[in-house]
């Protein structure tokens, strides 16, 4: 952080280097101060609560010298120092985006041009190397899936996919349920027949965040897997019609399952979820689990309406669909909040035998991030 000036202001102060400025408010810098007296050394908790910081703090000094900026803040007469580094990395002093589903930089979107370039990663690889499990789960968090070839072929081999990154998330389907042809199917997952690309159980609140599709046999024609950037189809229906993407957005939908005995799942949620600042988060798209929609005002119905058969379309459109087939010892993991996927129909003859199960992305994220750290 060579030449870097500092300037007190009345907010605070502002750090300047290689032409870039950024501002920082004096209750900020005291708030993330990183002294052994304000966080706990070995956890990087705060030791204190924001009424134990002086409202009139400000800052009464400041200087920076190599890698480190030195704030005295009044009225406390208390010395702090920073990382600039840490600072740069938290600048919060940027230009705000305006637009309604904008879609964060560490996402990158895509359609079938992917098919060529698809995240995809050894298992005993991804098992025993930090390195190649940190390059597998930063294309899984940046595409939202990841397939995983080369795998056991045995009975639940699934969960040694998810011990990689994190939990089982258990459901009323168990700790992992098997996708096969059933009779009397509780879902139609569980059939031969062709499924729209869908995100899975939006009628959970919350829904599972990853699901993991392990496959152990397929000899049968057909079946091939199919994934969907949800972001992209967002991204395109704004592009064809903001109108569409905006009430698709504002107002909930309501989706349900009430698949066997005891179990009436309900959830009410928006197919395309914005932050309050516009960010994309999360899609949800299940035409199996949708129930009857009730929060679209009478006025706005028909063009909802309008927006969901469009959305539904551009799911459809084989120029946003990358395709593949799983062979036994493969699988892939899917963002349930931001990938659909599907499957095409399958014949009677041979068999195919998959294994599924779900967990959550806090633990993905949390995983890639200390391998990051550590590497």
């Amino acid at each position: 952080m060579s030449n870097t000036t500092v300037t007190v202001t009345d907010q605070g102060l502002t750090i300047a280097r290689e032409g870039q400025t950024a501002r920082f408010h004096a209750l900020w810098l005291r708030d993330n101060a990183q002294d052994d007296a304000t966080r706990a050394a070995g956890n990087g908790q705060r030791l204190i609560a924001l009424r134990d910081i002086p409202r009139d703090t400000r800052v009464s000094a400041a200087s920076a010298e190599g890698d480190t900026l030195s704030v005295t803040f009044a009225p406390e007469g208390k010395t702090v120092a920073y990382d600039l580094a840490w600072l740069w990395r938290h600048a919060y002093d940027r230009p705000v985006s305006c637009d309604s589903g904008w879609v964060a930089s560490e996402f990158t979107t895509w359609d079938s041009g992917l098919s060529d370039t698809m995240p995809e990663a050894d298992f005993t690889a991804v098992s025993t190397d930090p390195q190649a499990k940190r390059d597998w789960l930063a294309g899984v968090v940046r595409y939202g899936f990841g397939k995983l070839v080369n795998g056991p072929v045995v009975d639940q081999a699934l969960m040694q996919v998810v011990d990689l990154f994190g939990y089982v998330r258990e459901t009323n389907y168990g700790r992992h349920f098997e996708v096969r042809t059933q009779v009397n199917p509780t879902n139609l997952a569980f059939t031969g027949l062709g499924l729209q690309a869908h995100t899975d159980n939006p009628y959970r609140d919350p829904a599972p965040t990853v699901q993991v599709l392990y496959c152990l046999e397929s000899s049968a024609a057909g079946g091939e897997n199919m994934v969907v950037d949800g972001f992209r189809v967002a991204e395109r229906l704004r592009e064809e019609n903001a109108q569409w993407f905006e009430v698709l957005s504002r107002y909930c939908a309501r989706f349900e399952y009430a698949g066997e005995a005891g179990v009436r799942l309900r959830s009410r949620r928006p197919m395309i979820e914005l932050a309050p600042d516009g960010e994309l988060i999360a899609v949800r798209f299940n035409n199996r689990s949708a129930a009857a929609i009730t929060d679209v005002p009478y006025a706005q119905m028909q063009t909802y309406y309008d927006a969901y058969r469009r959305m539904g379309e551009i799911i459809d459109d084989p120029a946003m669909e990358v395709c593949f087939r799983l062979e036994p010892g493969e699988c892939f993991v899917v963002d349930n909040t931001r990938v659909l996927h599907a499957r095409k129909a399958y014949s009677g003859a041979g068999t195919r035998w998959l294994q599924g199960c779900y967990a959550d992305k806090d633990g993905l994220r949390s995983t890639l991030a200390a391998l990051e750290e550590s590497l």
